[in-house]
């Protein structure tokens, strides 16, 4: 199966692969991390099919990609080199191109010893090139870095203004949910199928690398914000990670963490697992504050009878299956979502003048109105809240909240 996903990321940048091999490592060579027998093998086989680009689906360090070039004589790419030119490829917004040049910088800047034969040249220069006696790679480094700094202090502003956005949101209560998942298990097809858009779905690894955002109306008329993020991989490299970390800072806010799962997918709980560890690795844990809600996607590739075992879990607290492509399950899956709203929401009771019409109206508009007294002299209205919005409440209508009420489904 990693075979599979190897050759799939490959074919994700428009490569044609003309050949494919699964090579035993019994232990790792520092020189070429594969036996000298295979690397041998493999190279008569290179020089046969003349091919242009080699991928090793491993992490090499740069010593090992070099002595690979040289006995292949053809440009090799590692797992991550191979990832970071898919990102390349997909980023669109000014962000999203940012947050990959930061990732391939940080790896580049490792693999300059390979990058340049005339290390022993030193050349004079200019203030901004170096002063004499700089060698090359000297010089590549520090403007390597000089750009890296530049990108971080972006991204910081990129930051801020996500942060902005989110307090904006908080301002117009609405709920976040995001999608999460491993690459290519169908995140942004539900995403269409939900939000009725037309994000970028396709089956492909990474079609989906900038967040998107739409509004979303659950059944019980509460609107939320649904948000469609990058897909995770196995060994996902670390350089990639950290430079989305702004990008990931949504599913870190979010009120609820969907998990789309492929489930016709061989390796499904493998894939659950690297997602797991991602998750965890930005601070998202299964038994933490997050509530997850664990999707089990692409259930019209089943035979029907597994789609019917899958099934039995969709009401009550198991995994929902779901076919983002047909809408089956799907609205099981949207109830589910307001259910876990639901148990976080707290209820208030407000007694109000009949006069009082704005106030009326700002109860229906920022709240959920459960249940309506009409009286000769009040209007008593039972308001189902989100816990971010309780304090927005209280200091809009202050002694006209049955504070005791509040307390009582607060603790």
């Amino acid at each position: 199966m990693r075979l599979a996903e190897a050759v799939g990321l490959t074919r994700a940048i428009g490569l044609s692969v003309v050949a494919e091999h699964i090579v035993p490592l019994v232990r790792t060579v520092p020189a070429t991390l594969i036996g000298s027998g295979k690397v041998e093998a493999l190279g008569a086989e290179a020089r046969a099919l003349e091919p242009e680009v080699i991928v090793v689906n491993a992490a090499l360090s740069p010593v090992q990609q070099r002595n690979l070039e040289r006995v292949w004589n053809a440009k090799v790419l590692d797992r991550t080199a191979l990832i970071l030119e898919i990102f390349g490829e997909r980023a669109q917004t000014r962000e999203g191109r940012l947050q990959v040049e930061l990732a391939h910088l940080t790896y580049q800047r490792s693999r300059l010893v390979r990058s340049w034969t005339h290390l022993e040249r030193q050349r004079g220069g200019f203030g901004f090139l170096g002063g004499p006696g700089e060698t090359q790679i000297e010089t590549d480094r520090r403007l390597i870095g000089e750009r890296l700094a530049k990108i971080r202090r972006e991204l910081e502003d990129v930051r801020r203004t996500r942060a902005l956005h989110r307090k904006a949101r908080k301002r117009v209560p609405y709920p976040v949910v995001a999608l999460v998942g491993y690459t290519n298990a169908g995140k942004s097809t539900l995403f269409n199928t939900l939000t009725k858009s037309g994000v970028l779905a396709k089956d492909l690894l990474f079609a989906t690398l900038d967040p998107t955002m739409r509004a979303l109306k659950l059944p019980s008329s509460r609107r939320v914000v649904l948000s469609d993020t990058v897909g995770f991989i196995a060994d996902l490299p670390t350089e990639l990670v950290a430079a989305f970390r702004a990008t990931l800072e949504e599913v870190l806010e979010a009120d609820v963490v969907v998990h789309v799962r492929d489930a016709a997918h061989g390796e499904t709980e493998a894939q659950k697992r690297d997602v797991l560890k991602v998750l965890a690795e930005l601070g998202i844990e299964t038994d933490g504050d997050h509530p997850i809600l664990e999707v089990l996607n692409k259930i019209d590739l089943m035979d029907r009878a597994a789609r019917d075992g899958l099934r039995r879990g969709n009401g009550n607290c198991g995994p929902i299956a779901v076919s983002a492509l047909t809408g089956d399950g799907v609205p099981d899956l949207l109830a589910r979502i307001d259910a876990v709203l639901s148990q976080e929401a707290m209820n208030l009771d407000l007694a109000l003048e009949p006069s009082d019409g704005a106030g009326i109206a700002w109860a229906y508009a920022h709240g959920r109105v459960l249940r309506r007294r009409d009286r000769a002299d009040s209007v008593r209205l039972s308001v189902s809240v989100d816990p971010p919005d309780v304090d927005r409440f209280l200091a809009h209508y202050g002694d006209k909240i049955k504070l005791k009420q509040y307390l009582k489904n607060a603790s």
